[in-house]
């Protein structure tokens, strides 16, 4: 099939675009309207994406359930399933704030094959691609009790497509470039910013004992 030999992936034409494949779960819910629900993304949660750990903050999701999103099989755009354009894919959040997405599966034979697949446990994960807005960062040293640095996002840019999932790939394989390259520079700033800020506390301390 042509869109077997045609497979391309989008977003890395795409700056700063990043991708997270969790074991989240996708489950056929409509047995007379070809309903499939997923969660995208669980908020609150620290996940080891071998860089560093990340979490999502409650809300993040709040100004991106409005975009252009499309709902793809296995991040594949000639495999679309759904999109929220055409009001054929429904993104919402739950009451804890994770990123539940909705379809009827289309009359396509792949939607088609999907379904059965969901239906029977075979294909039963999701993910996500998206760009940060708004981010919080701690960073490890020698000092602190942090096992690795610790990325909070607070707010997401833009949401690109949800994602069943086959082979849900390990998250570290699919952190943006920019969030690597500049991971290592962005914590030495503030480290040094942080051995400044004690530098001075200490010297402060110094002085209001020799003026005893």
């Amino acid at each position: 099939m042509e869109w077997m030999s045609n497979k391309n992936d989008y977003i890395e034409k795409i700056e700063d675009v990043e991708r997270r494949f969790y074991h989240h779960p996708v489950e056929y819910r409509g047995e007379e309207d070809g309903r499939v629900e997923g969660i995208a993304s669980r908020v609150e949660e620290w996940y080891d994406l071998g860089y560093f750990e990340e979490r999502v903050s409650k809300g993040a999701f709040d100004n991106v359930l409005k975009d252009d999103v499309r709902a793809l099989f296995n991040h594949d755009p000639n495999l679309v399933l759904a999109r929220t354009k055409s009001k054929t894919l429904e993104l919402t959040t739950d009451k804890e704030g994770n990123l539940v997405y909705r379809y009827k599966t289309p009359d396509r034979s792949y939607a088609k094959d999907l379904e059965d697949s969901i239906k029977s446990g075979d294909v039963d994960q999701s993910s996500f691609a998206f760009r940060v807005a708004e981010e919080k960062w701690e960073w490890r040293d020698e000092n602190d009790k942090l096992d690795k640095d610790r990325r909070t996002i607070l707010k997401f840019e833009k949401l690109y497509d949800v994602s069943p999932v086959t082979y849900p790939a390990s998250p570290s394989t699919s952190v943006a470039k920019r969030s690597i390259s500049n991971h290592e520079e962005e914590k030495k700033k503030a480290i040094q910013k942080r051995n400044q800020n004690k530098l001075k506390i200490a010297k402060a301390k110094l002085s209001l004992i020799e003026k005893k």
